[in-house]
């Protein structure tokens, strides 16, 4: 029986986002053939459908003991697709092992938007002391290659004055973060057009700040 291939691999914004998505927030199955999204943001499970062109439905779930179903889940099964991912660096059971991926240079913006759509924030903070508002680029990763690897791919791509990465406390994740000015050039290497997948309530945050 010929294999059906649910997922188009073919590099395109699109396309390069949903990786970004599924790197921070996706999981590949043991089966070696399913593929899982799982958010609470039912946009984000949306939008990564329409990247994606599948058309499975999106059920509902619960984590952690918890009864209530609160996430939002796609799993679809596509063995061509899910061998794609492997052989671009993906795992199962990701989140500590995540290292480098193979990203072509000229989708790389929007992988790092999915990324930071994925497990990431754009976020407007007062400094405590001055109390002046402060831009903030965050993503976060249990994987401290990975983290290492994409501030690396972000320096070759906008050189950016600085950019640092942080552990947070009592946790086993790490943070990549971008401020002030850097924050403001990262934003607008990724939002280069309103014609490009996007979560709205993230975009909202970073709109004042972009030139395009």
């Amino acid at each position: 029986m010929k294999r059906l291939n649910k997922v188009k691999i073919e590099w395109s914004p699109d396309f390069a986002y949903s990786i970004g998505l599924l790197a921070t927030d996706g999981n590949l199955s043991k089966d070696g053939r399913h593929i899982n999204m799982t958010s609470k943001d039912e946009e984000m499970v949306l939008v990564f459908k329409k990247c994606l062109g599948i058309k499975n439905k999106i059920g509902r779930k619960s984590r952690g003991g918890s009864k209530e179903k609160k996430y939002f889940q796609v799993q679809f099964g596509d063995k061509n697709f899910y061998n794609f991912l492997v052989s671009i660096g993906l795992t199962q059971a990701k989140s500590k092992i995540l290292a480098s991926l193979k990203i072509p240079n000229r989708y790389f913006a929007d992988f790092l938007r999915g990324c930071i759509d994925g497990d990431g924030s754009i976020r407007i903070t007062k400094h405590p002391e001055s109390q002046y508002p402060q831009l903030q680029t965050r993503l976060s990763s249990a994987s401290p290659l990975f983290l290492d690897w994409v501030k690396g791919e972000i320096s070759r791509h906008i050189n950016p004055e600085g950019g640092w990465i942080e552990k947070k406390k009592n946790k086993n994740i790490e943070v990549l973060v971008y401020a002030k000015s850097d924050s403001i050039k990262l934003l607008n290497f990724i939002y280069y057009s309103k014609r490009i997948p996007y979560l709205r309530r993230k975009y909202i945050i970073a709109k004042p700040f972009l030139r395009m």
